[in-house]
């Protein structure tokens, strides 16, 4: 299962495993660090993400934090191999912002994936028809195109050959299915990716999607879509806002503000799923508008 989820998600479960031994011996960073004749800074690196473990730094650690468990050692030294491993995505460095593939590292180990989109269909079921159009209407430069799109694919791909696929949530606002994206270029571009979307939808019971009515009036995602991503192993919950501008809300153990953010995003997901039409008939009313703009 570890080296289903990822360098990133790997790199993120040893570091909270780290910070919790040390926590758990009631050490401070500076304690340790002298301990191990290290300046403070490298273990502020090591345990912010921000620095490479090697195997000598690691067992230099685990002994000063008293682990004697052969399995327990073992279990953390295969996450630090995982997470020195390069992800699939950093091919797409040069043409997406670092911030967002940091998400798309994390998302490449969820367990869980809940997503709300107000005005767009989510990238994880987009056609590729429909991921060029909306990609070109965001006034990304032409020569970035193909790599984007190409990296909203390979989402897709990676996550369905995972050997433990996640449950992926969707809530759509009706706005993301009306807008009929493409029609200046190929009228069946919106009615194919309805189609699709519904579709998948069917046949896929870890794939849910429920659209809200504009009869449900206002509800709390009007301000922004969001992403939150749930994971096994301990690792904190993660909410994500705008994918455009690449922030990235994190749990944290010593940053309330963090774990109330994405505390608020949980309760405004189970208000929009209120919200929302029941599963069969939210995938009718996307047949029912893919058969609109199919006859225009």
């Amino acid at each position: 299962m570890a080296g289903d989820q990822g360098p990133v998600v790997q790199s993120a479960l040893l570091r909270g495993e780290l910070v919790r031994l040390r926590k758990e011996r009631e050490l401070t960073q500076e304690r340790v660090a002298g301990d191990l004749e290290w300046s403070p800074s490298k273990l502020i690196r090591v345990e912010g993400g921000r620095s490479m473990i090697t195997k000598v730094d690691l067992d230099a650690l685990l002994s000063e934090y008293g682990v004697t468990s052969e399995s327990y050692r073992d279990r953390l030294h295969a996450l630090n191999r995982g997470a020195r491993q390069r992800g699939w995505w950093d091919r797409y460095r040069d043409d997406v912002p670092p911030e967002y593939l940091t998400y798309v590292g994390f998302e490449a180990g969820a367990t869980i994936i809940k997503q709300f989109q107000l005005g767009l269909i989510p990238g994880l079921l987009q056609t590729a028809e429909y991921s060029e159009a909306v990609t070109i209407g965001g006034r990304v430069e032409p020569g970035k195109v193909k790599s984007i799109v190409g990296l909203r694919m390979q989402r897709q791909a990676e996550l369905a050959q995972r050997s433990t696929p996640p449950h992926q949530y969707f809530v759509l606002d009706e706005a993301a299915i009306r807008r009929h994206v493409g029609i200046e270029k190929n009228p069946t571009i919106m009615a194919d990716q309805l189609r699709r979307v519904a579709d998948l939808a069917e046949r896929d019971d870890l794939v849910t999607v429920r659209v809200i009515p504009f009869e449900a009036g206002a509800h709390p995602g009007l301000i922004e879509s969001f992403n939150l991503l749930e994971f096994d192993g301990g690792l904190p919950d993660i909410l994500f806002l705008d994918a455009d501008r690449g922030a990235l809300a994190m749990v944290t153990d010593d940053d309330p503000r963090d774990a109330l953010a994405v505390a608020l995003a949980k309760e405004d997901f189970e208000t929009l799923v209120e919200a929302a039409l029941p599963t069969g008939d939210s995938i009718k009313l996307m047949r029912s508008v893919a058969g609109e703009m199919s006859v225009r």
